[in-house]
């Protein structure tokens, strides 16, 4: 009798959490998916907000120059869309930059998720009048940009770890301790014992990915001109160009960036600039990545770069640059 009084609290029990989660799901429909191209940010304002110094700051944030790419691209691609257009598939925009201006509004830049679709990432600006909303957003350039940036990170990651070349990653992941999520499309292009080339290729677009590692000695190997001296001696032995005698380097003229970062708990020091080859004429862009195994034995290297002659190069150096983050 105990036995059959238990069971049933036990039904009860789970009938009364199927019928809240059902219950849940009703009051929560599923989201939709978002719409919009990659590096593109919606700005909800009126025009005559669009117009007035508050449109200026935003393009003097959003449309910043993109950090070392052979011909000048903005950051993010930008369009504007009036309070009241703003319905349907427009609330359903990647990324969302929107401008309330109001006199009982404190200044105030919120960041939310998913609001309409998923995965979004929308920014409000809260002002109570114009030139307090051209100065949240200068103020804010630095959290606006890496917000849209972040957003657009995660979804390259999420897409690859989705779709996952997990035979590549299993092959990277034994010889130096660890992988990015590989994309499957992404193909083994060269192995040796201490560096590995793998890449996408389309007909007029080449994304490739280097992973190296050599001996760690002490921290001066982590300075750019020791990094840069060890790329272009990697890349020489390693990737030829399309010319006898012709290979890989990294320009010679311009200083190339430099910055020390730390992602999701991982630190390391990241370079970019623009390669080229030596008695050739491809060249493009190069975002790398440097850090201690796991073991303090090593330097390892992962670094992306694009060949795209006929295009902008900006999405496809993200796409990578996410690609590289994603080491775990």
């Amino acid at each position: 009798m105990k036995t059959r009084t238990l069971l049933s609290i036990v039904l009860l029990a789970g009938l009364t959490l199927l019928a809240a989660s059902c219950e849940k799901q009703k009051k929560e429909p599923v989201k939709a998916s978002i719409s919009g191209k990659a590096g593109e940010v919606e700005i909800v304002s009126s025009k005559a907000v669009w117009e007035s110094e508050v449109g200026n700051a935003i393009r003097t944030v959003l449309q910043a120059e993109y950090p070392f790419t052979p011909q000048k691209e903005n950051k993010f691609r930008i369009y504007n869309v009036p309070p009241e257009g703003f319905v349907n598939v427009f609330r359903a925009h990647r990324n969302i930059l929107y401008v309330h201006i109001a006199d009982t509004c404190k200044p105030k830049l919120a960041i939310n998720r998913d609001v309409w679709a998923e995965p979004q990432t929308m920014i409000t600006v809260f002002a109570p009048n114009e030139a307090a909303a051209a100065e949240i957003i200068l103020d804010g350039n630095e959290q606006i940009c890496e917000t849209f940036e972040d957003a657009e990170r995660e979804r390259v990651i999420y897409n690859a770890r989705k779709f996952e070349n997990a035979s590549l990653a299993s092959s990277v992941r034994a010889q130096f301790g660890g992988s990015p999520w590989f994309p499957s499309s992404y193909t083994l292009k060269k192995h040796t014992a201490d560096f590995v080339w793998i890449s996408y290729e389309t007909s007029y677009t080449t994304q490739g990915i280097f992973i190296y590692k050599f001996p760690y000695r002490d921290e001066s190997q982590f300075s750019l001109e020791a990094l840069v001296a060890k790329r272009n001696e990697v890349m020489k032995e390693n990737v030829p160009g399309t010319l006898e005698g012709s290979y890989m380097i990294t320009n010679p003229v311009i200083e190339p960036g430099y910055w020390k970062k730390s992602y999701k708990g991982r630190d390391f020091t990241e370079i970019r600039s623009l390669w080229e080859t030596q008695n050739d004429y491809m060249g493009g862009p190069f975002i790398s990545d440097a850090f201690r195994s796991t073991d303090g034995k090593n330097i390892i290297v992962i670094e992306g770069f694009v060949y795209a002659p006929k295009y902008d190069k900006r999405d496809y150096l993200r796409q990578l640059e996410a690609i590289i983050y994603s080491w775990h």
